[in-house]
């Protein structure tokens, strides 16, 4: 007997059970961003290396790290994307498209990172995305918040925090950069290996750093927030009157920083304490200079990323269910006759209840196994086709989860019987 095969660790399949709710969540997403809209923008799995380590940097921990990268037989680096906004502002350029005014678009599909999976981090997950080009000023960055807090509103989620801050602009940051790397190189006897790496790579992640015994030292750090140009300053205090005008709590974390090198200005997260590490549920921010830094015209730009997979597991932990009730029919055919005769049937039921979830038996077992599998299904009502209801042309509507009793009727009857419910 062969051994069995399992699926990569870090990818995972998505069973059946759980298809319903991930489908209602995409879905509600979706309409969502229509309603604002957003226009939806899909962009290949894999695009060449040099598409994300431009729009990444080089020295991040995804580029150095976490792609999944391979040689073509002409010596192209082609890799899997790790995030969605490089491939997005690629088509920008490729396309031309912000030459027709102010681009909002959104996108949503799998992510791939190689690193070591663990509960809301895996090596193949899922993102919504939302990303706007051509648009500079705060009205927008807080409409990508004012988008997301609907939405969490719309799926009933609670306790999660909005945190802000700004990064300033790409001169603001280079010079906080030389000031953050003299601070913590005074202190490099208490940087651990990780930080220590970081000081040479990217210091501004040192204040995202995780490690508790960091914490003092992260918090005595000069602020980012007091090394701000004018214009920087009036983008954040303008954001945060918009936020204020919608009434959308949040909190400013000086220590909000971004892993990749894109972001300028605005950077805002939604937070969660309910899923342990894996705090983030949304990210976002702006990154003006990245489509320039890609090849194309100086073009503003601002996004945010929503994991999906722990957007799922706070739905489940906070016990929300987005199940709304769907008439549910199954139809129990009893002999060969009754077999073609229910294909028949269910076509015309389609017609007639387009919202309906109708289950046509396909184990053609006998009436008993059949009612077990309409019980297992959940279905409101059994049609029941036998030889007498073929012989009489008519059929049968047995309630399924109330004490109504089983009726005899013809066809047209019972669908507006269930036509009326």
């Amino acid at each position: 007997m062969s051994k069995k095969i399992q699926a990569v660790r870090g990818m995972n399949d998505l069973l059946p059970k759980n298809s319903s709710l991930w489908l209602e969540v995409e879905t509600r997403i979706s309409a969502i961003f229509n309603s604002f809209g957003y226009k939806k923008i899909s962009t290949p799995l894999v695009e060449k290396t040099q598409v994300f380590q431009q729009a990444i940097g080089a020295a991040s921990d995804i580029i150095s790290k976490e792609m999944y990268s391979w040689q073509e037989a002409n010596g192209e680096s082609l890799s899997l994307r790790p995030e969605g906004t490089a491939g997005v502002v690629r088509a920008m350029i490729e396309h031309n498209l912000p030459r027709d005014g102010v681009q909002k678009v959104f996108y949503q599909g799998p992510m791939f990172r190689h690193e070591r999976p663990q509960q809301g981090r895996y090596r193949q997950f899922h993102q919504i995305g939302a990303e706007v080009f051509g648009a500079e000023n705060a009205k927008i960055d807080a409409e990508l918040v004012a988008i997301t807090h609907n939405l969490w509103t719309d799926l009933g989620l609670k306790n999660l925090t909005l945190e802000i801050n700004t990064l300033g602009s790409n001169a603001d940051r280079q010079s906080y950069k030389a000031i953050l790397v003299d601070y913590f190189s005074k202190h490099k006897s208490e940087l651990d290996e990780n930080n220590l790496r970081r000081l040479e790579q990217n210091p501004l992640r040192i204040l995202d750093s995780k490690n508790k015994s960091l914490q003092g030292l992260i918090a005595a750090a000069p602020k980012l927030t007091e090394h701000l140009d004018d214009a920087s300053k009036q983008h954040f205090e303008d954001f945060k009157a918009y936020l204020e005008c919608l009434k959308i709590p949040y909190k400013i974390n000086p220590h909000l920083v971004r892993g990749l090198d894109y972001y300028s200005r605005t950077v805002f997260e939604w937070t969660t304490d309910e899923l342990g590490a894996q705090a983030a549920i949304c990210a976002g921010g702006r990154y003006d200079g990245l489509v320039e830094k890609m090849g194309g015209s100086p073009t503003a730009a601002v996004g945010f990323a929503i994991g999906l997979e722990r957007l799922i597991l706070l739905l489940q932990a906070q016990n929300i269910s987005l199940e709304s009730p769907v008439l549910s029919i199954y139809l129990v055919a009893f002999g060969e006759p009754a077999q073609r005769k229910s294909m028949q049937i269910t076509q015309k039921l389609r017609r007639a209840l387009p919202t309906a979830i109708l289950y046509n038996d396909v184990s053609l077992g006998s009436f008993k196994a059949q009612f077990k599998k309409a019980d297992k299904a959940g279905a409101d009502f059994a049609l029941i086709l036998g030889e007498e209801e073929i012989s009489n042309n008519q059929i049968s509507l047995k309630p399924l989860k109330n004490q109504g009793s089983q009726q005899t009727m013809s066809l047209e009857k019972a669908i507006n019987y269930l036509e009326n419910l």
